[in-house]
């Protein structure tokens, strides 16, 4: 009798990897499909909520096509034509933070920010829920509630100045970047939301939104 191949089987830590992985993937759910017996007003803010950063997550992705066009330019005018620009390090730069903040709040309504999950997945559902609820409650919001402060006061501070970037050649105004800070804080507030009712969702129906 033949022997199994033994390499094909995924190690125990495989298996972690992939249950993390579809841990995160089960709590992005459809914000149309959320429980029957959620209470509206819980139901609506989600919804609204998780919409809005599902938006915003999408259509700012595609401005990696800008800093791949970019990069690729400079290296073609660099290395073939020996033109180097002096623009494209700070377009990429700055297009590159605008995209990682931006989508953050999405990135947190798809459950893909990282967390302790070799102890979080072993959990009871209400468990992870108080945890989490508490964790928002704690740290969270009052950490994000004060760096919004300091972000707008750095932004319009910007905007005041007509700041623009000393650091290279092309010195670009720097102030609508700086304006990405506040309005991406502000996504992750609101996704805090979203995210904080759905524990109270869990708490009290002992099950998470997507087990429904």
């Amino acid at each position: 009798m033949s022997q199994p191949d033994t390499k094909e089987i995924p190690n125990i830590e495989e298996l972690q990897e992939i249950a993390d992985e579809l841990l995160a993937e089960k709590h992005s759910v459809d914000p149309d499909k959320l429980p029957s017996d959620m209470a509206d007003w819980m139901r609506i803010p989600i919804m609204l909520i998780d919409k809005t950063n599902v938006f915003v997550g999408k259509t700012v992705c595609w401005t990696t096509l800008i800093v791949i066009f970019a990069m690729v330019y400079e290296v073609i005018a660099r290395y073939f034509f020996t033109a180097p620009t002096i623009w494209a390090y700070d377009v990429s730069r700055m297009f590159y933070g605008a995209l990682f903040m931006l989508g953050s709040g999405y990135a947190l309504s798809q459950g893909v920010h990282i967390r302790a999950d070799f102890i979080y997945r072993n959990w009871k559902s209400t468990t992870q829920a108080i945890v989490d609820l508490v964790l928002y409650l704690v740290f969270y919001f009052p950490g994000l509630i004060m760096f919004f402060i300091f972000s707008m006061e750095f932004a319009t501070e910007a905007w005041q100045r007509n700041e623009r970037g000393m650091d290279t050649a092309w010195m670009p105004y720097v102030y609508p970047i700086k304006s990405v800070l506040p309005i991406s804080i502000l996504l992750l507030l609101i996704q805090g939301v979203s995210e904080s009712l759905k524990c109270l969702y869990t708490i009290k129906k002992g099950r998470w939104h997507y087990e429904s």
